[in-house]
C-alpha cells in the first residue's frame, strides 16, 4: 500500500506491518522522519498482535504537501487512512516531534481508544514552560531559525539536508551530537542507526516541505487544546533527554486529564524508546481494552 489518497486529493506514503486480523494502532514519526520506521517498534507491534500503520507526514517522502498545516490538521489524514482499511477503531501512538500528532487524535479522532506519547513536545506557548530550557545547542539554533520566518527557516534545513542524501550512520551521530547524551550513545546499535538514516534519507528526499511545516506547526496555536483529549494517554519521558526536555513531560503530565505518566530518571531520548518499548505497548493495549 505504497500511497492512499485524502478527500481533498493528496496522497500520503502510507506503510502497513503486521497481521491483516490485528488491531490497528498508528505510529506518527518524529521530525524529521517517514514512513521507515524502527524495525524493533515494528517487532514488537507484531508481538502484541497489532497492525502497524504509519506514513510519510505531508511533505516528507512522497507524500503531498499541505502547505500551513496545523497539528489538527493529522486528525482527517488519520481519518482517510482509516478508512481505506476499513477500519472503526485504533490506537494511536508518537514519539517526539510525532507526539503532537498522537495527542490530537487523542483530542479529536473519533477511532481513538489510547494514546501513547513518547518524548513529546509541548506547545511552545506553554504557560510556566522554559521551552528551551535544557535542550541542545541543535535545538537551539533550529528554533532560532524557526522564529525568523519560513524563509529563513528553509535555508537552515536546506543547509542541514546538503549531503543527507548520502549520509552515513557515523554522519547522522555526529549531525546529533549537541543532543545525544551518553545514554542515548550507548543504546544506539547498527540496526537502530540503519533504520535512523534510512527514515532520514526517505524522509527528505523530495525537498524539506515537511521538515519545514512541521517544525512552523510546532510553534503555532496547535488546533486543540488538552483537555479534550477523553482517552487514556500512556505518556513517557526520559530526565537526560537533550531533544525534548524532561520539563516538557512533567508539563503534559500535568495537564493531559487521563494520564498514566512515567517520568523516568536516567533515561534520554532514545534510550526511553529502546528500552521500554515493549511495556509501553503492553500498557498501550490495555488502556485500549484489548488485553
Amino acid at each position: 500500500m505504497p500511497q492512499v489518497t485524502m478527500r481533498d486529493g493528496r496522497v500520503l506514503d502510507v506503510q502497513v506491518e503486521g497481521p491483516d486480523d490485528g488491531h490497528v494502532a498508528v505510529f506518527f514519526h518524529g521530525t524529521p522522519g517517514s514512513r521507515v520506521p524502527p524495525r524493533d517498534l515494528v517487532r514488537s507491534a507484531i508481538r502484541h498482535g497489532l497492525r502497524f500503520v504509519t506514513w510519510s507526514r505531508p511533505g516528507f517522502g512522497g507524500s503531498s504537501r499541505l502547505r500551513g498545516r496545523r497539528i489538527v490538521d493529522v486528525v482527517a489524514d488519520t481519518e482517510d487512512v482509516l478508512a481505506h482499511l476499513g477500519v472503526d477503531e485504533c490506537v494511536v501512538g508518537g514519539g517526539s516531534g510525532g507526539g503532537p500528532h498522537a495527542l490530537a487524535c487523542g483530542a479529536r479522532l473519533d477511532a481513538a481508544r489510547a494514546v501513547l506519547c513518547n518524548a513529546c513536545v509541548a506547545p511552545f506557548d506553554a504557560e510556566g514552560l522554559d521551552f528551551l530550557g535544557g535542550m541542545g545547542k541543535g535545538n537551539h539554533d533550529e528554533l532560532d531559525a524557526i522564529l525568523a520566518g519560513e524563509d529563513t527557516l528553509r535555508t537552515y534545513l536546506e543547509a542541514a539536508v546538503a549531503d543527507m542524501g548520502d549520509v552515513t550512520v557515523d554522519d547522522v551521530l555526529r549531525s546529533l551530537s549537541t543532543v545525544l547524551p551518553p545514554v542515548d550513545r550507548a543504546v544506539i546499535t547498527a540496526e537502530l542507526a540503519e533504520d535512523m538514516v534510512a527514515s532520514r534519507r526517505e524522509a527528505i528526499r523530495t525537498g524539506v516541505d515537511g521538515w519545514l511545516d512541521d517544525d512552523l506547526a510546532f510553534v503555532t496555536d496547535w488546533g486543540f487544546e488538552l483537555d479534550e483529549i477523553e482517552v487514556p494517554v500512556t505518556l513517557w519521558q526520559g530526565s537526560e533527554d537533550l531533544m525534548v526536555p524532561f520539563t516538557h513531560g512533567q508539563w503534559l503530565a500535568e495537564r493531559i486529564p487521563d494520564v498514566h505518566a512515567h517520568l523516568e530518571q536516567g533515561e534520554g531520548h532514545m534510550s526511553i524508546g529502546v528500552g521500554h518499548v515493549d511495556e509501553m505497548l503492553d500498557e498501550l493495549v490495555e488502556l485500549a481494552g484489548w488485553e
